[in-house]
């Protein structure tokens, strides 16, 4: 008996040995300075728990070295779970719990996990081997949690529940009475029971809330994730059961909760980004636009921190939160857009409600970011960003709100050099089949990125006729209003069976986004020479432009209140007077944010008062109320 006794203090010391090299580099922090490196170490000590394992299971199972056997299995398992071995992992849990079915004379023949766990459980009793059992039972839970295996977990919950009661006080009295004996004589564990208990508990809260909010069970999972919430774990994940509660609370039309909920996320962890972009949204939902405005501004500070990896308590290097929480339900939940995707919502949010020059300096920055070689958040997951003549064309737009007109132009003149050489000369819309076959679809990807194009670059001459304008420089604004025109008419539609012919504002109503834009700047720019026509007395011209011009785009409330005052000049005075009226009683039929802000009428230039012009309808027709 002497001899098996001194193989077992060997195997014990060289379990021990690893362990203990191991724990070194958690303490150092060696680990998370180089992940390649971390990487292969934990490859090297994967393979020396294995080794030393093979050695153990070469004999037949005894019950004297059967608790270092188990240990020596958790130290193993551990590592193949941190390489997300899953299988492996699993398999050598089966194995072990096999060897101690075998020592017991128990039949292992479930191939039911739950059941084959269950005979485990019953078989090992109350004896020495319990607590051993039930660590190789929580690491299968764990690839459970890992594989998102939730239903099975879910059917196992009882006896899961059972084993953390029984190894939240078995453990702790364990370590009292190991203290006692020469730590030389105890075989090791690589992770920490206490830890890889209570992450187990608060991870398996989480995704199953996120599962069951993803299926609607908002009310079922607040009422976990508040449990949870209390729970000991690492801030990062107290956070999320903040933030799902707050999205729970959200699904279910309280979002002022919610908004508490998501301020209790951040007070437990000031990087939760994820709490600051779901605030945001219900900000947005709310209609508070400058706290909107406010929770982009700070999330966007906060993506563009220098990424840190949060630092692991002592234990739990081996399994981060991550490894165990990688559901698709969560994933979604917890996703926010790209740093630069957030800051260019936030400029474009900022132009649009009177933040005119913060959302240029957003703009700016913007551009910067993209033409620099850092550009911090560009493939992070999210919605993408527009493309780059699109970015520069609001830019511009928002530069000449701004009264910026030189610097607006000088961003056009980068749209149309890069383009024009590029566009067809004729581009030919076809009405979309119902169902496209596979090439159809790229060729109609092919015939949107032409149309795209001559759209960008008629923006562009469009902007610049605006600039004109606003610099009162009426012939350059004629000149580049009919450039852009000029450009537009090169767009035809064609429906099925029928020839090729120039849009109308009904067909743009009834098709894609692209022909509505194309009658939006064809009306624009129709309007913007018909006004400046206006500006050199040339009545007539005007006039049919402005008349032209409410054809393409019936919205267009510059067109209408010039025509009139055309019309009066010219001595038409009851036309006029219809015209402005039917102007005034025009219903916009989409919402001005739904835009881009470079098709929006240009509040600068030439601008009539509508308070002046019922003054004079009043005079003209004494017996109408103004």
């Amino acid at each position: 008996m002497h001899q098996p006794l001194c193989v077992l203090d060997s195997w014990s010391q060289e379990n021990n040995e690893v362990v203990n090299k191991w724990k070194q580099l958690e303490g150092g922090d060696v680990l998370t300075r180089d992940q390649n490196q971390n990487h292969s170490r934990l490859i090297w000590y994967s393979s020396e728990f294995h080794k030393l394992l093979r050695k153990i299971q070469g004999i037949p199972p005894i019950a004297d070295h059967t608790q270092l056997e188990l240990t020596v299995v958790y130290n193993a398992c551990v590592c193949s779970i941190a390489q997300s071995q899953f299988s492996e992992a699993e398999l050598l849990l089966t194995r072990a719990t096999a060897r101690v079915l075998q020592m017991t004379e128990d039949d292992p023949a479930a191939s039911d996990p739950p059941a084959f766990w269950r005979t485990a459980l019953k078989s090992v009793g109350n004896t020495a081997l319990k607590p051993h059992v039930l660590y190789l039972l929580c690491l299968q839970w764990a690839i459970w949690l890992a594989t998102y295996q939730l239903k099975t977990i879910q059917g196992f919950q009882d006896e899961l529940l059972s084993a953390f009661e029984t190894l939240s006080t078995g453990v702790w009295e364990e370590e009292k009475s190991a203290s006692r004996r020469k730590s030389s004589d105890i075989p090791l564990l690589v992770m920490d029971q206490r830890r890889l208990i209570e992450l187990l508990q608060i991870c398996t809260f989480i995704a199953q809330g996120a599962e069951r909010l993803s299926e609607g069970q908002s009310s079922e999972a607040l009422s976990g994730l508040q449990t949870a919430s209390s729970l000991p774990a690492p801030r990062t994940l107290i956070a999320y059961t903040h933030l799902l509660s707050g999205s729970c609370l959200a699904h279910m039309s309280r979002p002022q909760m919610a908004l508490q909920c998501y301020r209790m996320a951040l007070e437990t962890d000031s990087r939760c980004v994820c709490a600051l972009y779901q605030s945001m949204l219900i900000y947005r939902q709310l209609g508070n636009t400058q706290a909107e405005i406010q929770a982009l501004r700070l999330l966007h500070s906060t993506l563009m921190l220098p990424s840190v990896t949060e630092p692991a308590l002592a234990g739990a290097h081996l399994l981060p939160p991550s490894l165990l929480l990688r559901s698709q339900s969560l994933s979604r939940l917890l996703s926010v857009p790209a740093a630069l995707s957030v800051l260019h919502s936030l400029a474009l949010k900022c132009v649009l409600h009177e933040r005119v020059s913060e959302g240029v300096e957003c703009y700016l920055d913007l551009l910067a970011a993209l033409h620099s070689e850092d550009q911090h958040g560009v493939h992070a997951e999210g919605p993408p960003l527009p493309k780059l003549p699109e970015l520069y064309l609001q830019a511009g737009a928002a530069l000449l709100m701004a009264r910026r007109p030189a610097d607006c132009m000088a961003l056009c003149d980068e749209v149309i050099t890069t383009s024009l050489e590029l566009l067809p000369g004729k581009v030919v819309l076809e009405e979309p089949e119902e169902k496209c076959e596979a090439e159809t679809g790229t060729l109609c990807a092919e015939g949107e990125d032409r149309v795209g194009m001559l759209l960008w670059v008629g923006a562009a001459y469009l902007l610049q006729g605006h600039c004109h304008t606003h610099l009162r420089d009426w012939k350059q604004a004629v000149t580049h209003y009919t450039r852009c025109f000029n450009l537009l008419v090169k767009v035809y539609f064609k429906k099925r069976g029928c020839q090729p012919q120039i849009p109308s504002a009904d067909m743009a109503g009834m098709q894609g986004t692209d022909l509505c834009v194309l009658q939006r700047l064809k009306g624009l720019s129709l309007a913007g020479r018909g006004i400046s026509f206006t500006q050199i007395d040339q009545n007539r011209e005007a006039l049919r432009d402005l008349q032209l011009s409410m054809q393409a785009f019936p919205e267009c409330t510059g067109a209408g209140l010039w025509c009139g005052e055309v019309l009066w000049r010219l001595g038409r005075r009851r036309e006029a007077v219809a015209c402005w009226e039917k102007t005034w009683s025009f219903t916009p039929q989409s919402s001005v944010q739904s835009l881009s802000v470079y098709l929006q009428e240009p509040q600068s230039g030439p601008l009539l008062d509508s308070t002046e012009l019922r003054r004079r309808i009043q005079e003209l027709c004494p017996t109408l109320s103004a």
